[in-house]
């Protein structure tokens, strides 16, 4: 076997005796390999924009809005309590942390059941100009944490509707 056997793509028309293109380990890490740099790119193109920026398919989703008063945020936190979850806001940042610890130990005739889940959560949202956030406001209920960032006075006087006219 020469050096040239082992690269997939110096013998795309001659595949060794025996063997299928798909058996080569190389192959396969090359298929590897591209399926992460197109999961990343791909995590770029979304339409969904920069809020969707998860590393993991479990990541924590936030569902963020502008109003006219106020920007409101909605962050799913699964199987997390109140006491687990550390808000902090700035002019222009918001930021969660949160950390869940979950046990649960089962012991019947026959059987012992054991089962831990740990998780973290880590997020920064930033904020436009224009919000107050001294007057920030967060509620939790069923796994939601509710977050409502008021809007300074000047900055909903600067709001302008335009009409919108048929052409």
């Amino acid at each position: 076997m020469q050096i040239k056997d082992l690269v997939p793509w110096a013998h795309k028309e001659k595949v060794p005796e025996g063997k299928t293109e798909n058996d080569s380990p190389i192959t396969s890490l090359q298929r590897e390999m591209n399926r992460v740099f197109e999961d990343f790119w791909g995590r770029l193109d979304r339409p969904t924009g920069p809020f969707d920026w998860t590393w993991d398919k479990s990541g924590t989703r936030a569902d963020v809005v502008e109003t006219d008063d106020a920007v409101e945020l909605s962050i799913e936190l699964p199987g997390m309590e109140m006491k687990d979850i550390d808000l902090t806001v700035s002019d222009d940042l918001l930021t969660l942390k949160g950390e869940k610890k979950v046990e649960r130990k089962e012991e019947k005739k026959g059987y012992y059941l054991s089962e831990r889940s740990y998780g973290s959560v880590y997020r920064t949202v930033p904020l436009p100009p224009g919000v107050d956030s001294d007057k920030a406001e967060a509620s939790f209920k069923n796994g939601v944490l509710t977050v409502k960032v008021p809007k300074t006075e000047e900055a909903q006087a600067k709001l302008k509707r335009i009409e919108v006219k048929p052409a």
